[in-house]
């Protein structure tokens, strides 16, 4: 039996328990000298005056209706803001947002009609494969090939 069990005593003897005290202390109570008993029982009653009530709780049962725990006379105004305000906040929230990624995105393509007006090549020449091919085997990539193909010599600096 693990040690948790051992300690748990059932309400019956409990019940022993308390009686088997209480009749120790009694006895061991009509032994005693008068005059300890007398101050015994002097400071018991000082410690019962003043000492503090204790809080009890007590839970209520609460039952749910369709409305809830509203009623129409604890609506205040208050009560309309602590809700409505953080919808406000979000809605307008999401309206920024949408405004800030329609300039976002009419910016973006604002700079890349510049670049293609503004470029040496007609934008013609992008919409041709051959063009493109030209660019990624062209001349400038025959170029950076032969200059990492070159000896490197070492100079003294």
């Amino acid at each position: 039996m693990n040690r948790m069990n051992q300690d748990v005593l059932d309400p019956t003897e409990v019940d022993q328990f308390g009686l088997a005290t209480a009749a120790l202390l009694e006895h061991g109570c009509k032994s005693m000298p008068v005059g300890i008993r007398d101050r015994l029982s002097a400071a018991r009653m000082k410690a019962l005056s003043v000492q503090k009530t204790e809080k009890v709780y007590v839970q209520q049962p609460v039952f749910a209706s369709s409305s809830g725990n509203w009623s129409i006379e604890s609506r205040t105004l208050w009560n309309y803001v602590g809700w409505i305000a953080p919808l406000v906040v979000l809605v307008f929230g999401l309206i920024g947002i949408a405004e800030w990624q329609q300039d976002s995105r009419i910016n973006d393509i604002a700079e890349l009609d510049v670049a293609l007006l503004t470029d040496d090549v007609p934008p013609d020449a992008y919409a041709d494969i051959g063009f493109l091919g030209f660019l990624k085997n062209g001349p400038l990539a025959e170029s950076e090939q032969d200059g990492l193909d070159a000896p490197k010599t070492n100079t003294p600096s």
